[in-house]
């Protein structure tokens, strides 16, 4: 199958699972069809997925993260002083590294809302359904929702990543509070000590807490920068050699530019 082709069997097999949308209507442009692919993915209750469906999709997958353009995270330069630290604007669905990290929420299985430009809607987009599925296995053994500050571990499955470091960030109401600093805090180091665990050379971290959950984006960056450079400093015989920070817009680049420079 060309992706075209694809695409249209994808949609079509994820209509047929629920009686709901199997009378939506399949757009004749592609970028209608890719919207309403990523759509029916995002509604779609975590369960396993058959071989033929998943063949279909990681080639798909794999070939829509090819057009989009794969960055390999060694190949990125070092920012300011510190050559284990590197700064890094786009998409994080596009790094080849180690791990990247997903900005998750407690319940940890993904964004459920059509089309939503978090970033978890974006990494379990690009990684396909059994990333949903595996994260839900993981929360169902541990019978309980994830506490904030905590991280868990999967494969990337179609993303160019190895693996997916999903932490849980806290959300501020109100004004920012030293339990708020500390949590976030202890995102970044949870997800360095999973990343140390298994063995991995590198990590891209995405900006935890700044977008929903609102935590002031510069504060945020101060706290992770500084809880990186104290992890790195403290753990050198670790794996872990380089930490990307990655960031989506203008404004969190030139907050992380100047507090790397």
């Amino acid at each position: 199958m060309d992706q075209g082709e694809a695409r249209l069997w994808l949609i079509q097999k994820l209509k047929s699972e629920n009686p709901v949308y199997s009378k939506v209507p399949v757009p004749a442009d592609e970028q209608g069809q890719k919207d309403l692919l990523r759509i029916l993915m995002n509604v779609r209750m975590p369960k396993p997925i058959g071989s033929e469906f998943r063949e279909v999709q990681d080639a798909y997958l794999r070939r829509e993260a090819m057009l989009k353009g794969i960055v390999d995270a060694d190949s990125l330069g070092s920012c300011g002083l510190d050559p284990r630290i590197c700064l890094w604007q786009g998409d994080i669905t596009r790094l080849r590294a180690d791990a990247i990290v997903n900005a998750a929420n407690s319940g940890m299985t993904g964004c459920y809302t059509p089309l939503h430009n978090c970033i978890d809607n974006c990494i379990h987009s690009a990684a396909g359904l059994d990333l949903r599925w595996e994260c839900y296995r993981i929360m169902q053994k541990q019978g309980h929702e994830e506490p904030t500050g905590m991280a868990k571990i999967t494969p990337g499955y179609c993303l160019p990543a190895k693996y997916v470091l999903h932490t849980v960030g806290p959300i501020v109401s109100g004004g920012l509070t030293e339990e708020h600093k500390e949590l976030l805090r202890s995102c970044y180091v949870s997800c360095l000590d999973l990343a140390s665990e298994n063995g991995l050379s590198n990590v891209a971290f995405c900006c935890i807490s700044t977008g929903v959950f609102a935590f002031p984006a510069d504060r945020a960056a101060e706290i992770a920068v500084q809880t990186v450079r104290s992890w790195l400093d403290s753990h050198a015989g670790s794996s872990v050699k380089r930490v990307i920070f990655n960031v989506f817009g203008d404004r969190d680049k030139a907050i992380y530019q100047s507090i790397l420079n």
